[in-house]
Formats: structure tokens, sequence, C-alpha cells
């Protein structure tokens, strides 16, 4: 992950469809990915994806097809230096396992920032390849996700091999 967010401003876009709806992706040209957002308004791009959103999508969809854990792509989200602290420590969350907000803080040395962390985690430009989606609340229960709790519910399922997306 790029330590500063994208140097360039020159965005690439699609939107794609998924077993969760359509998604809305991004990169910094063919360098890396810096955004996926839900409820995407755009229609699916035509015709085939070229380079680096190519190959988001080839991922993107072994992983909802449970063949893929782990994503292995250059990403540049553009934050903080606590919200990219935040989000490196997230891609240290073992598949189909989850940490709580107070187990994330702790793990990033500031176990006192529990609502801050909670705040970055929400703030995550690339869900499910960085994956906000594990982060539980300390009682266990599913708690804020951008792509809506229903949704967090179906990643968890998928990555603990109780439900199929595909």
């Amino acid at each position: 992950m790029q330590e500063s967010g994208p140097k360039s401003t020159a965005v690439t876009a699609a939107v794609i469809r998924t077993p969760i709806g359509p998604l809305d992706i991004e990169s910094v040209g063919e360098s890396a990915v810096c955004r996926i957002s839900f409820h995407s308004r755009g229609r699916p791009t035509p015709g085939s994806l070229t380079g680096l959103l190519a190959e988001l999508a080839r991922q993107l969809d072994a992983y909802f097809a449970g063949r893929l854990e782990t994503f292995d792509l250059p990403l540049a989200p553009a934050g903080t230096p606590f919200q990219q602290d935040v989000w490196r420590m997230l891609l240290q969350i073992p598949y189909g396992r989850t940490w709580t907000y107070s187990d994330l803080a702790r793990r990033i040395g500031r176990p006192d920032a529990v609502r801050a962390v909670g705040a970055a985690n929400g703030a995550n430009p690339i869900p499910i390849v960085i994956p906000c989606h594990r982060v539980i609340g300390t009682n266990g229960k599913l708690v804020g996700f951008g792509g809506g709790l229903e949704t967090k519910q179906r990643l968890l399922l998928l990555e603990s091999g109780q439900q199929a997306l595909l």
C-alpha cells in the first residue's frame, strides 16, 4: 500500500457487476487501485476492462466465487497517516476471521482510540480488498459498513464457508 495515496490525478474508472450489486472501481492510471464504491448509479462498463481494473475485477470475481482469500494488487488509498495505519492493519486480519474495533485499536498501538479507529475503518476507500467488513462490535454484533449490514453479513458468511455468493 502506498503511504500517502495517489500522486497523479489521472483516474481510470469503471462499473462492474458483482453478486453484491454494481461496484464503482477506480485506479490511478495503471499504478494502483484507489477506490471501490458500493451502490453504483452507473451502468456496468460494456465490453472488456483492461489493465489494472481488469485485474481488480478478475480478483473480485475469484473472491466472490470463494477461490481467493488474499488480494494481490497495488493499492493507493488516500487518507491521513492515522487512517493509513488503520487500513494497513486491516490487511492483517486473516480471511474468515473478525476483530473488534478494540482489537484493531490495540494492534495499532492506540488502545484508547477506538472511536477514531471506527471512523478510519468507515472511511476506508477500498472496501473488500482492504477488509473493513472483518471488523465487528465488541459485543460481537455487526456494526457499520458502507455496503450495508446485509452485505457485510454476506461477505463474512462467504469467508466462513457458509454461503456462496455466485
